[in-house]
């Protein structure tokens, strides 16, 4: 029921109804702090109050926004030079390195991408300068953006997110200034000292090539192109970084390849991994005694990250539903059976194929650089 609250939000929060997204973001707060009342020992306690605050403070944001300008002038002014860079800048999600399962190697190369420059940049030597596009490629799922935002905390940067729509979908004739105007923000915000992290998720449906393209689509290539080149100039030494997340790579124009001079590879977990994702995501719920994890990870192979998340969250919520049907909701919901999981799992087909592995890794074969 949250899901759906939420998932409207975002619906209207993008159609620009801001007065239903703010409706809509406090139901779904409402039904999950409800939920955490009930049982204040549950095991997903945590990502529950964490979502309770991101819904809050949304809504809070669109409320405040509303009373400054119109609805309908809204989105236009996001993109504006008078409506300030801030308008720009989100909040990351509060995550850590800490809290991404496994995923070492791909923790290590941003960190000496990113971080080591921005902790000593004396280090690195002028006109050489260290690598400013970052691109992160794999199977849908698996913790791309995750890292993203963790790499913002880590360093306390201005966090912007953009995607195709933020772009193209109102104005497409601006297109391309729209993309000048986050360039240009960027600057001004890396000159004040503070770095800035500019993540374009599914950068392929902006940074690809397609079959059909009208003008803009190119147009807007370009500017990337030139807005990327520039961050490469002899004398900038602006701590400003490009994370492009995407799960089709062979999608990408081959110069937008070339700007990304570390192309990460972020692979599906292995067996290990999965059951460190398994111990990691049920560590605090009850457990029946029948449970075995190593089971459990050997009939989730093919499952990313997110499955798995998601398959310890419909588990759990198998013991919550009962409660509710029972009119037993001020008791606590009983221990989760091994039956809990594989229910979960038959609701859940495997979302990577041997054949979506194959490509990715040929593709980074063929294109990867740590």
């Amino acid at each position: 029921m949250a899901r759906e609250y939420a998932d409207k939000a975002v619906m209207a929060e993008r159609m620009g109804n801001y007065e239903d997204a703010v409706k809509y973001y406090r139901a779904a707060a409402q039904i999950l702090r409800r939920i955490v009342s009930i049982n204040p020992d549950a095991g997903l306690r945590e990502v529950y109050v964490e979502f309770i605050k991101n819904y809050e403070e949304r809504a809070l944001f669109l409320e405040r926004n509303l009373e400054k300008v119109g609805v309908a002038d809204r989105e236009q002014a996001r993109y504006t030079q008078g409506s300030g860079d801030q308008e720009l800048v989100g909040e990351p999600p509060r995550i850590t390195f800490e809290d991404i399962v496994d995923l070492e190697d791909v923790k290590k190369a941003i960190k000496k991408a990113i971080i080591y420059p921005v902790k000593r940049p004396d280090l690195y030597v002028d006109k050489i300068g260290w690598d400013k596009g970052i691109l992160l490629f794999g199977p849908p799922g698996n913790g791309k953006t995750m890292l993203a935002a963790a790499v913002a905390n880590e360093i306390k940067a201005a966090f912007i997110a953009i995607d195709a729509s933020d772009i193209m979908s109102k104005w497409l004739g601006d297109a391309e200034k729209n993309v000048k105007r986050i360039f240009d923000a960027a600057r001004r915000i890396a000159r004040s000292g503070r770095p800035v992290i500019i993540v374009i998720d599914e950068v392929d449906s902006l940074m690809g090539v397609f079959s059909s393209e009208v003008g803009g689509e190119v147009r807007v290539r370009n500017q990337f192109l030139k807005e990327m080149d520039g961050l490469h100039t002899k004398d900038s030494r602006e701590m400003i970084f490009v994370i492009g997340t995407t799960n089709k790579p062979w999608s990408l124009d081959i110069g937008f390849i070339r700007r990304f001079q570390k192309r990460i590879y972020v692979p599906s977990p292995n067996h290990e991994v999965r059951l460190a994702l398994l111990r990691h995501y049920t560590r605090n719920l009850d457990l029946g005694p029948d449970m075995d994890l190593e089971e459990l990870a050997k009939r989730t192979e093919g499952y990313s990250a997110s499955d798995i998340v998601d398959i310890v969250r419909e588990a759990y919520s198998r013991a919550v539903d009962e409660l509710f049907e029972k009119g037993s909701i001020g008791e606590r919901p009983r221990a989760i059976g091994m039956a809990d999981f594989l229910e979960a799992i038959s609701r859940r087909k495997p979302s990577i194929s041997h054949e979506m592995l194959r490509s990715y890794e040929e593709w980074n074969k063929r294109f990867g650089a740590i």
